[in-house]
C-alpha cells in the first residue's frame, strides 16, 4: 500500500512540476529582457542645425539643412514639421506611454520663406500621432443616413460623372 501511495504522490508531484515550469517559461518569455524599454522615434532637432534655418530662409534651405519634414500640413503645404517621441513601455507586450514629445514647426509664407519658428512639447497640448492610419480629404463626408436620405440616384449619378469620358 504505501509503494502504491508513494508512486500516485510521485505522479502529482511530477505534474505539478512539469506545470508550474510551463507557466513559468510562458510568463518569462512575455517580459523583455531590459524591463521598462525606452523607445525614440523621430527626428531630433539641434540648436546648431536649426541655426541653419533662420526667418526669412526659402523652402529649399529649410529642406537642405533640416530634411525631409516628419509630415506637413494637409492642404496647403504651409507648415513643416518635425517630431520626435520618446515613449516607455513597461513589459514587451504593452502599449507604449509617451513620455516625451518634442515638436518643430517650421511656417512659410505665401513666397515660400520662413515666417516663424515654434517648438511645442508635450506639455503644450494633444499627443500628436505620428502613425495615424488616416488620411484627411477636403470636401464633405456623408455619413450613413445622409447616403440613404440622398437616394439611390445620388451614387449612380457621381459614378456616370467619373466615368463619362472613360469609354471615349
Amino acid at each position: 500500500m504505501t509503494k502504491r501511495y508513494l508512486t500516485t504522490n510521485l505522479k502529482v508531484l511530477g505534474r505539478a512540476v512539469l506545470v508550474a515550469s510551463l507557466c513559468t517559461t510562458a510568463l518569462s518569455a512575455c517580459m523583455s529582457a531590459n524591463v521598462g524599454e525606452v523607445l525614440h522615434q523621430g527626428y531630433v532637432v539641434d540648436q546648431e542645425t536649426l541655426a541653419l534655418v533662420p526667418v526669412g530662409s526659402s523652402r529649399e534651405q529649410v529642406l537642405l539643412s533640416l530634411g525631409t519634414p516628419s509630415t506637413t500640413a494637409t492642404f496647403d503645404n504651409e507648415v513643416f514639421y518635425y517630431i520626435s517621441q520618446t515613449r516607455k513601455r513597461p513589459v514587451a507586450f504593452m502599449k507604449p506611454k509617451i513620455i516625451d514629445q518634442s515638436i518643430l514647426a517650421v511656417y512659410f509664407d505665401k513666397e515660400g520663406t520662413v515666417s516663424q519658428l515654434a517648438h511645442y512639447t508635450l506639455k503644450d497640448g494633444k499627443v500628436f500621432d505620428m502613425l495615424s492610419r488616416t488620411t484627411p480629404t477636403g470636401g464633405k463626408e456623408s455619413s450613413f443616413l445622409g447616403q440613404l436620405l440622398s437616394g439611390p440616384g445620388a451614387g449612380q449619378a457621381a459614378a456616370r460623372n467619373l466615368f463619362k469620358d472613360f469609354g471615349k
